[in-house]
């Protein structure tokens, strides 16, 4: 098992000024980053890449699409073509990383809405620039972690359950699922339940609290979430998801008014110590 935190308690681009906080996650005990890939080159992430092996720590990527300029799903083909265009794109920066997982809502395009539910035109659609974008990410030797996002950010898939149809209906070893407790803990009627019945389709794990705060303090059913990990043989990424008002238009998309902490160092400091206490708990390294 790998601990990850998530650079987006402090950024959308990630570079060499970090280096004395990257350097303080490591002291922490985190194997690993997640970073965020919006902008640049790959030659940016080839970069950061040799940073953090000097540092010493793993890392894991996540994006987002949110131009509706750039839809998966559209109904017109340039706007689909632009949305493939943007994952191959993440894909290359992904691999200058030097990472091989790259995750998010990148299905669709995150809070624009449709004012119904999805249609079989739209998933059809999806299908066809999911297998695309699969094969680009195989060349690399990348895997895309679909994320199922709560109703008030994406109206595509809400449920594990819906991903994971989707993502049998997708057929590729490369596109995969995203397990995320803040956006379970919204949607599913049993979060644990859902996690264990999807477990064959799942690639990467957010730690994520219900208040987007420092995991530990809210009302995730933490125990059972660890029990379900150890019980469904995964052995993958559990990295920490924490937003905050530092960056406004990050905070804006994630519908983040207030802080969720005292200090971003609470949240990843205390936030490694519930997960390392949990994983101990239940019989986990």
């Amino acid at each position: 098992m790998k601990i990850g935190m998530c650079m987006f308690l402090w950024a959308t681009k990630v570079d060499q000024t970090f280096a004395e906080l990257l350097t303080d996650i490591r002291d922490t005990g985190f194997d690993g980053v997640e970073i965020p890939v919006f902008e640049g080159e790959a030659r940016d992430y080839a970069e950061l890449a040799n940073l953090l092996d000097d540092i010493g720590l793993e890392r894991t990527a996540v994006t987002a699409i949110g131009d509706p300029a750039m839809n998966l799903v559209s109904d017109h083909d340039n706007a689909r073509r632009a949305g493939v265009d943007y994952m191959k794109w993440a894909l290359d920066c992904t691999a200058a990383l030097g990472a091989t997982q790259v995750s998010g809502p990148l299905h669709s395009t995150l809070g624009q809405f449709s004012g119904e539910g999805p249609t079989k035109a739209e998933f059809a659609r999806s299908v066809e620039c999911q297998r695309e974008i699969g094969d680009h990410a195989a060349s690399l030797g990348v895997t895309v972690g679909l994320e199922a996002l709560n109703r008030f950010e994406c109206y595509l898939v809400n449920t594990m359950d819906a991903l994971c149809v989707h993502l049998e209906e997708i057929n590729h070893p490369n596109i995969r699922a995203m397990y995320d407790t803040f956006h379970a803990n919204i949607e599913e009627t049993d979060p644990i339940a859902a996690l264990r019945r999807n477990a064959g389709h799942v690639s990467h794990i957010h730690v994520s609290e219900n208040d987007r705060g420092v995991p530990g303090r809210g009302n995730i059913r933490w125990r059972e979430t660890f029990g379900a990990i150890r019980d469904i043989g995964y052995d993958g990424w559990l990295t920490i998801e924490s937003f905050g008002r530092g960056l406004p238009d990050l905070a804006a998309a994630t519908k983040v008014w207030r802080d969720f902490a005292e200090s971003p160092e609470a949240v990843y400091r205390e936030g490694f110590q519930h997960i390392r206490t949990s994983l101990d708990a239940v019989g986990l390294d």
